[in-house]
This record gives structure tokens, sequence and C-alpha cells, in this order.
């Protein structure tokens, strides 16, 4: 087994944003976030702890992913979303959230884990891709009509 200092060490070093959050009503309420966490968001532990996370969402909370990690946390069940997260700083970013729920000894759902990997280079790659895509279609249709 694992030691807890080892184990601390390993989250505190990650590179994507590891969050621990209990459920209180409707909300997932952060009790911890790692220094990953405040790198990709730009916020302080200290200034987010005791919220839930929905903050990192803005004004963009009709998103199809949050409907799926609403309905993942009401039933206890893991998930895994892209979204669109704001920094502290307003700056957009896509990030691949992966929620855990993490149960005790008695098998009460207590925590959640979060694991939030940021996705933007990704995206943006895709999106190109995307762009690139329909001006081959384009110019496909413009040399058929040459030709003809």
């Amino acid at each position: 087994m694992i030691n807890a200092k080892l184990l601390q060490l390993m989250v505190e070093h990650s590179n994507d944003g590891i969050v621990v959050a209990e459920q209180e009503g409707r909300d997932s309420i952060l009790i911890y976030v790692n220094p990953a966490f405040e790198r990709l968001t730009g916020y302080c532990g200290d200034d987010i702890l005791y919220q839930d996370c929905r903050f990192l969402q803005g004004q963009d909370q009709q998103q199809p992913g949050i409907a799926v990690i609403r309905e993942a946390i009401r039933t206890g069940q893991p998930c895994r979303q892209v979204l669109r997260n704001y920094r502290q700083d307003g700056s957009p970013f896509w990030n691949e959230l992966s929620i855990t729920p993490v149960h005790n000894e008695a098998d009460q759902l207590t925590y959640y884990i979060g694991i939030q990997h940021d996705v933007s280079a990704q995206i943006a790659a895709e999106e190109r891709v995307r762009e690139l895509e329909v001006e081959v279609a384009d110019l496909r249709r413009q040399l058929a009509a040459v030709g003809h």
C-alpha cells in the first residue's frame, strides 16, 4: 500500500489539476485543489475553497456536457466530459474533466475526485481540421465546375 506522504507528493506534483469535492445538497463543494489546478485556472485555492466548481463555467452554463456531469453526480457515477471553462482573468480554455465518486468503508458516497486536463490545443487543432476540410470540399467543387 502506498503511504499518505507519497500520495500527497504525487497529487501536488501532477501536471493535471486535481480537486476533491464533497457533496452538499445540489452543490459539490471544493475542499482541496492542487497547485496544477491553480496554475490552470489562475485561481488561488484559498479564494475558491468551499465553493462549487460551477464558477469555472462563467455564464456558459448551457453546454451539453454539464447535463451529463450533473446526472453522473446525481447517480453517483464516474464521467468524463470536455467543457469550456474560464480562468480567473476571463480567458477561456477547454477542460477535459474526469469526475470519480469516492465511497467510504460503509459504501456511502463521501467525495468526488475531479481531474482537469487542458485540451485547448487539441480542440483548436480539431477545429482547424474541420475548417480545412470545408476549404478542400469547396476547392473540389470549384475544380469540378471548371472541368465541366
